[in-house]
Protein backbone atom coordinates (compact mmCIF):
# COMPACT_ATOMS: atom_id res chain seq x y z
CA UNK A 1 0.00 0.00 0.00
CA UNK A 2 1.53 3.32 -0.91
CA UNK A 3 0.58 4.81 2.49
CA UNK A 4 2.02 2.02 4.38
CA UNK A 5 4.89 3.09 6.80
CA UNK A 6 7.94 0.76 5.54
CA UNK A 7 11.60 1.12 7.63
CA UNK A 8 12.65 0.17 4.06
CA UNK A 9 11.01 3.94 2.22
CA UNK A 10 13.15 5.30 4.75
CA UNK A 11 16.32 3.83 5.16
CA UNK A 12 18.57 6.55 2.99
CA UNK A 13 16.70 8.97 5.69
CA UNK A 14 18.42 7.21 8.68
CA UNK A 15 22.14 7.62 8.71
CA UNK A 16 21.20 11.63 8.10
CA UNK A 17 19.00 12.06 10.74
CA UNK A 18 21.54 10.18 13.18
CA UNK A 19 23.87 12.55 12.39
CA UNK A 20 22.09 15.31 12.34
CA UNK A 21 20.78 14.37 16.27
CA UNK A 22 23.92 13.73 17.31
CA UNK A 23 25.26 17.43 15.93
CA UNK A 24 22.58 18.76 18.11
CA UNK A 25 23.32 16.54 21.29
CA UNK A 26 27.14 18.17 21.03
CA UNK A 27 26.04 21.66 20.51
CA UNK A 28 23.49 21.23 23.16
CA UNK A 29 26.47 20.13 25.10
CA UNK A 30 28.83 23.06 24.13
CA UNK A 31 26.05 25.70 24.64
CA UNK A 32 25.39 24.31 28.22
CA UNK A 33 21.83 23.50 27.57
CA UNK A 34 20.08 22.54 30.71
CA UNK A 35 16.56 21.76 31.03
CA UNK A 36 16.68 21.89 35.07
CA UNK A 37 17.85 25.66 34.60
CA UNK A 38 15.37 26.21 31.98
CA UNK A 39 11.93 25.26 34.14
CA UNK A 40 13.52 27.19 37.07
CA UNK A 41 14.36 30.14 34.78
CA UNK A 42 10.45 30.20 33.67
CA UNK A 43 9.11 30.04 37.27
CA UNK A 44 11.01 32.58 38.07
CA UNK A 45 10.33 34.53 34.92
CA UNK A 46 6.93 34.04 35.61
CA UNK A 47 7.32 35.86 39.63
CA UNK A 48 8.61 38.66 38.46
CA UNK A 49 6.09 38.89 35.89
CA UNK A 50 4.06 40.69 38.46
CA UNK A 51 6.63 44.26 38.33
CA UNK A 52 5.85 44.34 34.79
CA UNK A 53 1.68 44.51 35.48
CA UNK A 54 -0.04 46.27 35.04
CA UNK A 55 1.28 48.41 32.33
CA UNK A 56 1.77 52.29 32.95
CA UNK A 57 -0.71 53.48 30.72
CA UNK A 58 -0.16 57.06 31.48
CA UNK A 59 3.21 56.81 29.89
CA UNK A 60 2.12 55.91 26.94
CA UNK A 61 1.98 59.27 25.67
CA UNK A 62 5.50 59.38 26.18
CA UNK A 63 6.29 57.23 23.64
CA UNK A 64 4.62 58.28 20.29
CA UNK A 65 7.61 60.65 19.68
CA UNK A 66 10.40 58.19 20.29
CA UNK A 67 8.05 55.39 18.19
CA UNK A 68 8.20 58.15 15.78
CA UNK A 69 12.21 58.72 15.70
CA UNK A 70 12.01 54.81 15.02
CA UNK A 71 10.19 54.86 11.99
CA UNK A 72 12.33 57.98 10.94
CA UNK A 73 15.62 56.20 11.39
CA UNK A 74 14.47 53.12 9.33
CA UNK A 75 13.11 55.06 6.64
CA UNK A 76 16.12 57.46 6.25
CA UNK A 77 18.54 53.97 7.06
CA UNK A 78 16.45 52.31 4.01
CA UNK A 79 16.28 55.19 1.51
CA UNK A 80 19.86 55.40 1.70
CA UNK A 81 20.52 51.32 1.37
CA UNK A 82 18.34 51.27 -1.67
CA UNK A 83 19.96 54.11 -3.42
CA UNK A 84 23.04 52.59 -2.89
CA UNK A 85 22.59 49.45 -3.47
CA UNK A 86 21.78 50.04 -7.14
CA UNK A 87 25.23 50.90 -7.90
CA UNK A 88 26.34 47.97 -6.04
CA UNK A 89 24.06 45.58 -7.75
CA UNK A 90 24.80 46.81 -10.83
CA UNK A 91 28.79 46.20 -10.31
CA UNK A 92 28.58 42.97 -9.12
CA UNK A 93 26.39 41.34 -11.43
CA UNK A 94 28.27 39.35 -13.79
CA UNK A 95 26.18 39.78 -17.25
CA UNK A 96 26.60 43.95 -16.48
CA UNK A 97 30.19 44.50 -14.90
CA UNK A 98 33.56 43.11 -15.76
CA UNK A 99 35.34 40.59 -14.00
CA UNK A 100 37.35 43.16 -11.80
CA UNK A 101 34.67 45.21 -11.07
CA UNK A 102 32.50 42.78 -10.05
CA UNK A 103 35.03 40.42 -7.20
CA UNK A 104 35.48 44.10 -6.13
CA UNK A 105 31.71 44.67 -5.70
CA UNK A 106 30.62 41.15 -4.22
CA UNK A 107 33.87 41.39 -1.88
CA UNK A 108 32.36 44.56 -0.41
CA UNK A 109 28.84 43.52 -0.27
CA UNK A 110 30.37 40.53 1.36
CA UNK A 111 31.65 42.63 4.13
CA UNK A 112 28.76 44.32 4.74
CA UNK A 113 26.95 41.51 5.14
CA UNK A 114 29.51 39.93 7.54
CA UNK A 115 29.50 43.08 9.56
CA UNK A 116 26.58 42.91 12.06
CA UNK A 117 25.22 46.50 12.68
CA UNK A 118 25.75 46.44 16.52
CA UNK A 119 28.75 45.95 15.83
CA UNK A 120 28.82 48.68 13.44
CA UNK A 121 26.65 50.67 15.65
CA UNK A 122 29.54 50.39 18.53
CA UNK A 123 31.82 52.23 16.08
CA UNK A 124 30.11 54.82 14.94
CA UNK A 125 28.49 55.56 18.32
CA UNK A 126 32.38 55.87 19.53
CA UNK A 127 32.67 58.40 16.56
CA UNK A 128 29.93 60.29 16.24
CA UNK A 129 28.39 59.64 19.94
CA UNK A 130 24.96 58.86 21.11
CA UNK A 131 21.87 59.74 18.97
CA UNK A 132 19.58 58.44 16.18
CA UNK A 133 22.49 59.21 13.85
CA UNK A 134 25.04 56.75 13.61
CA UNK A 135 21.96 54.02 14.28
CA UNK A 136 20.38 55.08 10.52
CA UNK A 137 24.23 54.50 9.56
CA UNK A 138 24.93 51.40 10.63
CA UNK A 139 21.22 50.46 9.40
CA UNK A 140 22.32 51.96 5.94
CA UNK A 141 25.31 49.78 5.27
CA UNK A 142 23.13 46.49 5.97
CA UNK A 143 20.73 47.33 3.58
CA UNK A 144 23.27 48.45 1.11
CA UNK A 145 24.75 44.48 1.65
CA UNK A 146 21.14 42.98 1.72
CA UNK A 147 19.68 45.14 -1.69
CA UNK A 148 22.61 44.73 -3.26
CA UNK A 149 23.41 41.30 -3.55
CA UNK A 150 19.85 40.95 -3.99
CA UNK A 151 19.72 43.45 -6.53
CA UNK A 152 23.15 41.61 -8.28
CA UNK A 153 21.32 38.13 -8.26
CA UNK A 154 18.14 39.43 -10.12
CA UNK A 155 20.47 41.16 -13.08
CA UNK A 156 22.06 37.73 -13.49
CA UNK A 157 18.84 36.26 -14.11
CA UNK A 158 17.67 38.33 -16.80
CA UNK A 159 17.02 36.48 -19.60
CA UNK A 160 20.23 37.10 -22.05
CA UNK A 161 18.44 37.34 -24.91
CA UNK A 162 17.09 40.53 -23.64
CA UNK A 163 20.12 41.84 -23.12
CA UNK A 164 21.85 40.80 -25.92
CA UNK A 165 18.54 42.42 -28.23
CA UNK A 166 19.34 45.87 -26.66
CA UNK A 167 23.25 45.55 -27.30
CA UNK A 168 22.36 44.36 -30.73
CA UNK A 169 20.11 47.35 -31.34
CA UNK A 170 23.36 49.84 -30.88
CA UNK A 171 22.75 50.98 -26.98
CA UNK A 172 26.19 51.71 -25.08
CA UNK A 173 26.44 50.36 -21.81
CA UNK A 174 24.25 52.73 -20.17
CA UNK A 175 21.40 52.30 -22.40
CA UNK A 176 21.60 48.95 -21.87
CA UNK A 177 21.09 49.09 -17.65
CA UNK A 178 18.52 51.96 -18.44
CA UNK A 179 16.18 50.44 -20.73
CA UNK A 180 16.97 46.50 -20.38
CA UNK A 181 18.08 46.42 -16.86
CA UNK A 182 16.33 48.61 -14.66
CA UNK A 183 12.78 47.76 -15.89
CA UNK A 184 12.77 43.91 -15.49
CA UNK A 185 14.32 44.52 -11.68
CA UNK A 186 12.92 47.42 -10.41
CA UNK A 187 9.49 45.54 -8.99
CA UNK A 188 11.97 43.37 -7.07
CA UNK A 189 13.99 45.91 -6.11
CA UNK A 190 11.02 48.23 -4.99
CA UNK A 191 9.87 45.09 -3.25
CA UNK A 192 13.16 43.92 -1.64
CA UNK A 193 13.16 47.51 -0.15
CA UNK A 194 9.77 46.82 1.27
CA UNK A 195 11.17 44.10 3.38
CA UNK A 196 13.82 45.90 4.45
CA UNK A 197 12.50 48.47 5.97
CA UNK A 198 10.62 46.19 7.77
CA UNK A 199 13.93 44.56 9.00
CA UNK A 200 15.25 47.75 10.13
CA UNK A 201 11.92 47.97 12.18
CA UNK A 202 12.98 45.37 13.89
CA UNK A 203 16.78 45.95 14.41
CA UNK A 204 16.22 49.78 15.26
CA UNK A 205 14.75 48.11 18.36
CA UNK A 206 17.81 46.13 19.55
CA UNK A 207 19.84 49.20 18.57
CA UNK A 208 18.23 51.86 20.04
CA UNK A 209 19.32 49.79 23.71
CA UNK A 210 22.93 50.63 22.86
CA UNK A 211 22.97 54.16 21.92
CA UNK A 212 20.72 54.70 18.35
CA UNK A 213 17.57 56.19 20.13
CA UNK A 214 14.03 55.48 19.69
CA UNK A 215 11.69 53.42 21.05
CA UNK A 216 14.28 50.64 21.62
CA UNK A 217 16.48 53.40 23.81
CA UNK A 218 13.34 54.32 26.00
CA UNK A 219 12.84 50.02 26.58
CA UNK A 220 16.92 49.96 27.96
CA UNK A 221 16.55 53.09 29.75
CA UNK A 222 12.97 52.23 31.83
CA UNK A 223 14.73 48.48 32.69
CA UNK A 224 17.72 50.52 34.00
CA UNK A 225 15.75 52.86 36.00
CA UNK A 226 13.68 49.80 37.21
CA UNK A 227 10.63 51.45 35.79
CA UNK A 228 9.44 48.01 34.83
CA UNK A 229 6.04 49.13 33.88
CA UNK A 230 6.65 51.69 31.73
CA UNK A 231 9.01 49.14 30.55
CA UNK A 232 6.16 47.23 29.00
CA UNK A 233 4.78 50.19 27.99
CA UNK A 234 8.07 50.66 25.68
CA UNK A 235 7.85 47.16 24.98
CA UNK A 236 3.94 46.73 23.43
CA UNK A 237 4.77 50.03 21.61
CA UNK A 238 7.51 48.09 19.82
CA UNK A 239 5.28 45.15 19.13
CA UNK A 240 2.95 47.11 17.58
CA UNK A 241 5.51 49.00 15.45
CA UNK A 242 6.41 45.69 14.24
CA UNK A 243 3.11 44.10 13.45
CA UNK A 244 2.34 47.38 11.33
CA UNK A 245 5.55 47.48 9.39
CA UNK A 246 4.71 43.62 8.83
CA UNK A 247 1.14 44.19 7.62
CA UNK A 248 2.43 47.41 5.65
CA UNK A 249 5.52 45.73 4.19
CA UNK A 250 3.03 42.46 3.13
CA UNK A 251 0.53 44.59 1.29
CA UNK A 252 2.36 46.87 -0.39
CA UNK A 253 4.74 44.17 -1.08
CA UNK A 254 1.27 42.05 -2.36
CA UNK A 255 0.97 45.22 -5.05
CA UNK A 256 4.21 46.09 -5.98
CA UNK A 257 4.79 42.03 -7.73
CA UNK A 258 0.76 41.70 -8.20
CA UNK A 259 0.98 45.01 -10.54
CA UNK A 260 4.57 43.39 -12.23
CA UNK A 261 2.98 40.58 -13.18
CA UNK A 262 -0.31 41.70 -14.67
CA UNK A 263 2.76 44.03 -16.44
Amino acid sequence: MPGRFTLARYRRLLLPAALFGLAVAIAARLSEVNTDDLVKGITKGLALLSLFLPPAWGDFTDMVQPALATVAICLVATAIGALFSIGFGLAAARNIAPSWLRIAARSMIGAERALPEVVLLLFLVAALGLGPFPGAMALAVGSIGMLGKLLADTIEEIDPRVLDAAAASGATLLQVIRHAVLPEVWPSLVANTIFRFEVNIRATVLLGAIGAGGIGYELNAAINQLEYRRATVAALVSFLLVVLSERVSDYLRSHVLGAARQG
